[in-house]
């Protein structure tokens, strides 16, 4: 089984494991995972050459708050992994794995956006969904949904592009 190989030669950096709505999931401590998703991708033995997907997840009442999953997919072997990152909530940042796969840049982008988790090595971290002055992370579960964002005047992008964020 997938699990128990991938156990087998990364379990020193694994926390946990297991299997949870028919599909397997590790979790790795936040220093470890860039290493251990460049071996993913890289070995033969599990080839995970596809990432679906990057999101995070906000879970206010526990320690730690947040975790990054990576969804994995081995187009050539045909499995699949979920790969889980705590990070806590007055640290939030995780190393960027756009040196791993191309499709982290703009899915960290994303999570850096909704979410106020920094993606470290990124490239170019800056706000993808929301515009520049736009004020909190709205898929924090504390974000005040009532909040008045400031009001940003209209700007003609061909006639004024709007500068880099960072």
């Amino acid at each position: 089984m997938l699990i128990e190989r991938i156990n087998q030669r990364f379990g020193a950096v694994i926390t946990s494991s297991g299997a949870a709505h028919g599909q397997d999931f590790i979790v790795v401590a936040r220093d470890a995972a860039l290493e251990l998703l460049r071996a993913l991708a890289a070995e033969p033995e599990f080839e995970f050459n596809s990432l679906s997907d990057l999101t995070a997840v906000d879970w206010p009442e526990r320690k730690p708050r947040f975790e990054v999953v990576y969804n994995l997919n081995s187009l050539t072997r045909n499995h699949r992994i979920r790969v889980k990152l705590p990070i806590p909530g007055d640290d939030a940042w995780a190393h960027s794995a756009v040196s791993v796969w191309k499709a982290a840049d703009w899915l960290e982008r994303e999570c850096f956006d909704m979410f106020g988790i920094e993606f470290r090595g990124h490239p170019d971290l800056r706000r993808i969904l929301l515009y520049d002055a736009f004020e909190g992370h709205p898929l924090r579960k504390d974000y005040p949904y009532q909040k008045r964002q400031p009001i940003v005047p209209e700007i003609d992008p061909i006639v004024n592009p709007r500068p880099m964020s960072r």
